[in-house]
């Protein structure tokens, strides 16, 4: 197993997975990452200033993934974490704590001093990874992500 960058060729897999993680958990389509026109094209996504997405490679099957952007139409010094999605059989072996370790060196590498999210609240086993992490829960959503249907946001401290 690595993580590593994404590649231009892993976008297929990458959408595959996101799309799929949606489907079995039965999460909102619309306001979501589902409907995101960036899923089907999350290399050039991240091929941007400042922003990087990881993916979780087992012999070329990517398994899941995670990124960093600045924060659409918010403070400078504010990252999003995004689109962190993992097949079932990736789930409950501490790859998702990798994952965010990648994703969390990279944002201070790149010289965020905090860390934004939104998610749903029904995605309990990532909540845990989240709380485990320090993010904190906040009252409102920030910037401007076109996730209206994630209904919780939270917010770390990266300094």
């Amino acid at each position: 197993m690595q993580i590593r960058e994404i590649r231009k060729e892993d976008n297929l897999q990458m959408e595959s997975v996101i799309r799929s993680v949606f489907l079995e958990l039965n999460l909102p389509l619309k306001g979501t990452a589902y409907e995101d026109p960036e899923t089907s094209t999350m290399f050039e996504a991240y091929d941007t200033p400042k922003s990087v997405y990881f993916v979780v490679d087992i012999e070329g099957e990517i398994l899941g993934g995670a990124g960093i952007k600045p924060l659409k139409n918010y403070d400078e010094t504010v990252c999003e974490l995004q689109k962190m999605y993992a097949l079932p059989k990736m789930r409950g072996q501490g790859i998702g704590q990798k994952l965010m370790d990648h994703c969390l060196d990279a944002a201070r590498s790149f010289g965020f001093e905090k860390c934004y999210l939104e998610t749903i609240p029904t995605l309990k086993a990532a909540l845990k990874l989240y709380k485990q992490n320090d993010f904190l829960e906040i009252d409102a959503q920030l910037g401007d992500t076109g996730h209206h249907s994630c209904g919780l946001w939270m917010l770390k401290d990266l300094t």
